[in-house]
């Protein structure tokens, strides 16, 4: 398949230099006869304080690529700076302490240990990257998620919608260079999925948090500043969503 030119991606607020630049991303599984291309050759600039979302079809490559931008995944070619860091070259404990200390994480799961309070699930972060806790920063983002009162919590004592809450705020309270979402919205119903949308809009649009979103649902995406399409795992298309009515 031939992917289609895309436009240049939206520029990054107030024309702050991008969360994420990423160029000739090269990503290659198995080897020989065997081996599969995942991502060829990808460039892309990730706008700070910005929502994007990155779509496409099953082996499309969209989730490789969201890996190979938090520095989960390895790349084989290219080059990935995360907020003005080359990543590709980092060690293992240094790439480590990049993702702890500059990068937020939303699964699909949510991930909260059963045994730790709401309040302790959302430090999480900042006690693994050695960080002192922001009492101001952390009474802001679990007020604004509805959390204040929930916080001596633990995640059996929680709602559906309040674990997610907490997931967010934990993503956020490390104050990233930007929060990857993969998939947050995948298994869970109508409702739960428009609260988990409408709390990442409010990171990007009240915090000024940069987040990625992997998702194969539309409707999700387009909550979203721009939308990725990947095909064949090279860029096919780039919509930028904002300014509509």
């Amino acid at each position: 398949m031939t992917a289609q030119p895309v436009p240049a991606p939206p520029a990054s607020a107030e024309g702050t230099a991008p969360a994420i630049v990423a160029r000739g991303v090269t990503r290659t599984y198995g080897t020989g006869a065997g081996a599969v291309t995942a991502l060829d050759a990808v460039d892309i600039d990730i706008a700070r304080g910005a929502f994007t979302a990155i779509m496409g079809p099953s082996g499309s490559g969209k989730s490789t690529l969201l890996h190979t931008l938090a520095g989960l995944d390895a790349v084989d070619g290219g080059s990935i700076r995360i907020d003005g860091t080359e990543i590709t070259d980092l060690s293992d404990d240094a790439l480590t302490r990049l993702r702890r200390e500059r990068v937020g994480f939303v699964f699909q799961s949510f991930n909260l240990l059963p045994m730790l309070s709401a309040e302790q699930n959302i430090l999480l972060p900042l006690e693994l990257a050695g960080k002192r806790v922001d009492r101001a920063w952390l009474e802001t983002i679990t007020a604004a998620f509805g959390l204040t009162d929930r916080l001596d919590h633990l995640p059996s004592q929680l709602s559906g919608g309040q674990i997610q809450r907490v997931a967010i705020a934990r993503a956020l309270v490390t104050s990233p260079a930007v929060v990857f979402a993969d998939e947050p919205t995948g298994n869970l119903d109508s409702h739960t999925t428009a609260e988990v949308l409408d709390f990442l809009r409010l990171s990007v649009d009240e915090f000024g948090q940069t987040v990625v979103m992997v998702t194969h649902e539309r409707d999700a995406a387009e909550r979203a500043d721009r939308i990725v399409s990947l095909a064949d795992g090279r860029l096919a298309a780039d919509e930028d969503l904002r300014g509509r009515l």
